[in-house]
């Protein structure tokens, strides 16, 4: 079941964030600020988190929100799943939700940036087996030789 996030999450978020190996401690404080903020001030609308939920234990996680400025355009700022759980599919069940998320707000781009590093490989394959493209690439963006990519899906 796929929900929106509680206070009583957050925990579970950042146990789960810790267990992927690609993510650096800033990587999962920055990913944290966010479901913090969410979960902690129930009128914002920069940061909508829901979570995967199986018999009370938390599975995943995306965040999704509207680019500042723009009129139509979403980003996909986290999308996680427990790399220890035993259910597939929960990647590609969230990126549904979030993808819903998006079009039932109306949003005409939905776009997730991600690295060049070897060690996020399997994120940019995932982003391309869901029918995202890539629409911009920017060298040397994180560190010289760490690029951003960034893939984007129109909804419209």
């Amino acid at each position: 079941m796929i929900r929106k996030l509680k206070q009583a999450d957050v925990n579970e978020i950042e146990k789960i964030l810790k267990k992927i190996p690609a993510f650096t401690h800033s990587e999962v404080d920055i990913a944290m600020e966010l479901v913090s903020i969410a979960a902690g001030n129930a009128l914002q609308t920069d940061y909508h988190v829901y979570v995967f939920e199986v018999s009370g234990k938390i599975l995943g996680y995306h965040c999704t929100g509207k680019r500042p400025l723009t009129d139509a355009v979403y980003d996909l700022y986290w999308i996680v799943a427990d790399p220890e759980a035993e259910i597939k599919g929960i990647g590609k069940s969230l990126l549904e939700h979030a993808e819903n998320f998006v079009k039932e707000n109306n949003g005409r781009w939905f776009l997730a940036e991600t690295s060049s590093k070897e060690s996020y490989s399997k994120t940019r394959n995932f982003y391309l087996r869901n029918h995202f493209t890539i629409v911009a690439q920017i060298n040397d963006f994180y560190s010289v030789g760490d690029h951003l990519m960034v893939f984007g899906k129109y909804l419209k």
